[in-house]
């Protein structure tokens, strides 16, 4: 009967919550010590073949906005400078975040159904952290830029700018 009362005054998670442990916790630790975790070999040769294939593809990006900037083909420019122009508008009306929701509305994949409902809960769930992670990562990235402009884009030398004369 003491047990039973336990179990109901804990809101019926367990006797884990009415100890103040995470039943969850317990669960996954009674899991894993009962059953038997097998050992992961990954090959070299999944990961040369993920480079090979990630290089290949991003050798391929390159050769397309390479050929779209250098104005080769045409109908490719436009549609990027009406596709950033469409885009730069969307983003004078909404957020980032918005844009990147309904992008990934937009997905024909369920991975994009997926991020797309599980995302905004897990930023509530955790919004600190997110948030305590996003300032130290963007102090990181201010030092790695302040040292990249100091070794790198300091030295580039700058020529004259020129005057333009109005009509």
């Amino acid at each position: 009967m003491a047990i039973g009362t336990i179990f109901v005054e804990s809101g019926g998670g367990g006797l884990g919550r009415g100890a103040g442990v995470n039943d969850d916790a317990v669960k996954l630790y009674w899991w894993l010590s009962l059953s038997r975790l097998p050992a992961v070999v990954l090959g070299g040769d999944v990961f040369l073949g993920v480079a090979s294939a990630l290089r290949i593809e991003l050798n391929r990006a390159f050769a397309i906005l390479r050929d779209i900037s250098s104005g080769k083909d045409l109908k490719k420019f436009l549609m990027a400078i009406a596709g950033l122009w469409v885009l730069s508008i969307l983003g004078n009306c909404c957020n980032f975040l918005t844009l990147l929701f309904v992008y990934f509305l937009c997905l024909p994949s369920k991975t994009g159904f997926v991020l797309l409902h599980s995302v905004p809960v897990l930023y509530e769930t955790y919004e600190d952290q997110v948030d305590a992670f996003a300032e130290k990562a963007e102090a990181e990235i201010k030092k790695q830029y302040a040292v990249f402009n100091v070794k790198v884009l300091s030295k580039i030398p700058k020529g004259p700018l020129k005057t333009m004369k109005l009509a």
